[in-house]
């Protein structure tokens, strides 16, 4: 091979290779471009509109935005000139010049340029105050533009690539999340190191739109939402319920090989309930309100709530009787909907809900039971994610900070629940990283941080240990020698919430569901109406057997019945005509493999039957 093959190859090979598109939080270089294009955009937007306020402008995940108190909102027109005032200056390459001034000092100069968003937010700013300025000069007093900020920023506006980043869209958010507060316009960007990077993100983002689930969903008649139920609660289709059904029931079997038992609670209990928990305390306004009886219980917070969490409930299973160490570890296990009153702004199709259901399970064991239990549900979940084929994801170890007052216990107690997470991950080598503040306010956690065929981040699994419930709730058991014991709880959900679970499987399979979660596995197309009779019988056989198959009645023609089959992304399709009738046999076409050609009866649903049994393809 001459050296200039061998060059063309190497070329070839790193115009192949696949861009990476690293998180805000993964690379400081992209926190300091975003950081400052937040910038750019307020001061263009502010040389555009000049009664424009500005409030926060901070960095995303892949990107950044700034919120602003407009008179009228940004139209799209408005976005493409705000976007070609900041490549102007971008292009100025000017200097990002850091200064530090008293807190007197900075009001004086919010106050000089009447913004009253400012104002509020230096009063929740520690010492020492920074400002960020846009200086031509960096060695002279005038400013171009600045803003209250912690930073960090790049030297210049140049260090921005003016055909790297992107004004996205504009939507409506309150003024501190209130719905109260004014409502401001918010302008959301994406910005990178390189011009190549924003078109693979935009790449990702087109294909994103392709698989997005409530696309998706509504052309596979899987669930939809209606205005007069209500935002954020989706209504279930027949096949959308089969699907959630078929999850279900593959988490219930593999829940009773592992010693679990069922229990179902009502969706409403007395506030009481949560304020022993600290429900109550930590999330009253994160609940749907209150349901009292008169105004005289209401005064008194005295009323039924929708419940928002599962586990007061089974607390109180555990607690109804005296329990045994020898009745320990119990294992109760629910699918149980629970309610929050997200913000509507806040909900996203399946991903963000008001009312989802929770693969919930909470065990109760001995403190030297907990290493050995809580090993057990991290391989229960491994297994489950194993056989959704969901392979990229990584541990995140969910600490407590310890400078919140958010959180109940003893540092000893949280201190012996962190070491128990942190050592099981370690015994079981897993790949993990901790996080501080991320605990639920009762105890620490292990997620699983699922990313997408897009690369974008998920938290689907989860489990909890927890010393503090056992201690609200005054919970025990008779030990070996006698004495009364506190239980140490586990709180586990191997796909967190099953609309997630169904909205991010839709975008990572494509809707093409793998043939044993497929709500329709089978479809046979007559080539004319005198073969239906032969498909039906067919059809019975297999329904008999648990194969989910339908015969197409359409009556239309081979070719456009067969590409109605694929545009539903059935995993299996079946040709019947003379030729199979007289046979006995099904002409079979999958997604998977294509033509297979004529098969028996018989034989195709034995295959059919192996291959869903076994989670495999036809």
């Amino acid at each position: 091979m001459s050296p200039t093959e061998s060059q063309a190859i190497d070329a070839a090979e790193v115009e192949q290779a696949p861009i990476e598109l690293p998180r805000t939080s993964q690379s400081e270089t992209l926190k300091k471009i975003r950081h400052t294009a937040s910038h750019v955009l307020a001061m263009a937007v502010q040389k555009l509109f000049p009664t424009a306020q500005v409030t926060i402008g901070p960095w995303t995940e892949t990107g950044f935005y700034y919120d602003f108190d407009v008179k009228e909102p940004f139209t799209d027109k408005d976005l493409k000139a705000i976007k070609k005032e900041m490549i102007k200056i971008v292009k100025k390459k000017i200097p990002v010049v850091r200064e530090e001034v008293s807190r007197a000092e900075a009001k004086q100069r919010i106050e000089a340029l009447g913004e009253p968003y400012k104002l509020e937010i230096l009063d929740g700013i520690q010492e020492p105050i920074s400002l960020y300025h846009f200086k031509k000069d960096p060695e002279q007093p005038e400013s171009l533009w600045w803003d209250l900020c912690a930073g960090p920023h790049v030297e210049t506006t140049g260090d921005i690539h003016p055909k790297a980043f992107d004004l996205e869209t504009v939507a409506g958010a309150y003024w501190r999340g209130d719905a109260n507060n004014a409502q401001l316009q918010r302008i959301y960007g994406t910005a990178w190191e390189t011009p190549e990077q924003l078109k693979e993100y935009k790449r990702r983002k087109e294909e994103a739109l392709k698989r997005d689930h409530r696309k998706l969903g509504k052309e596979l008649g899987l669930f939809l939402f209606a205005d007069v139920v209500g935002p954020g609660l989706p209504l279930w289709t027949p096949k959308g319920t089969l699907l959630r059904t078929t999850l279900e029931d593959f988490l219930k079997e593999e829940q009773k090989k592992r010693g679990y038992q069922g229990v179902v609670t009502p969706h409403i209990g007395r506030v009481d309930l949560f304020k022993a928990s600290g429900h109550w305390q930590q999330y009253k306004e994160d609940m749907f309100p209150m349901m009292a009886e008169d105004e005289a219980a209401a005064a008194i917070e005295q009323g039924f709530v929708l419940k928002p969490m599962n586990c007061p409930f089974h607390i109180q299973i555990y607690k109804n009787e005296l329990r045994s160490y020898r009745d320990l570890p119990m294992r109760l296990a629910e699918f149980g909907t629970v309610y929050r009153y997200e913000q509507s702004g806040e909900l996203g199709g399946l991903t963000r809900v008001r009312g989802f259901t929770v693969d919930d399970s909470h065990l109760f064991v001995t403190p030297d039971q907990l290493d050995e239990e809580f090993l057990s549900v991290v391989d229960l979940i491994l297994s489950v994610f194993r056989s959704l084929q969901l392979k990229k994801f990584k541990a995140r170890l969910s600490f407590r900070d310890p400078s919140s007052d958010k959180y109940i216990g003893s540092d000893d107690v949280w201190e012996k629940a962190q070491g128990a997470i942190r050592k099981a991950v370690q015994t079981l080598e897993m790949d993990y990283f901790e996080e501080e503040g991320e605990a639920a306010f009762y105890g620490p956690k292990l997620d699983f941080i699922f990313e997408d065929v897009l690369g974008r981040e998920w938290q689907l699994g989860t489990v909890q240990v927890d010393y503090n419930l056992p201690e609200r709730f005054e919970l025990e058991y008779v030990a070996e020698d006698g004495s009364r014991q506190r239980p140490v709880m586990i709180h586990r959900a191997p796909f967190g919430s099953v609309e997630r679970l169904v909205g991010i499987l839709i975008e990572e399979y494509g809707g093409d569901f793998p043939l044993w979660l497929a709500p329709e596995q089978v479809r046979l197309l007559a080539v004319s109406d005198e073969f239906l009779p032969f498909a039906r019988q067919a059809v019975t056989k297999m329904q008999m057997l648990g194969i989910r198959a339908t015969v197409d009645e359409g009556g239309d023609r081979l070719g456009k019945s067969i590409r109605n089959a694929e545009k539903a992304k059935i995993p299996v399709m079946g040709v019947i005509g003379a030729k199979e009738v007289e046979a006995n046999a099904i002409s079979v076409r999958t997604r998977a493999s294509g033509e297979l050609g004529s098969t028996p009866v018989d034989e195709v649903i034995a295959k059919l039957t192996e291959a869903i049994d076994a989670h495999g393809t036809f």
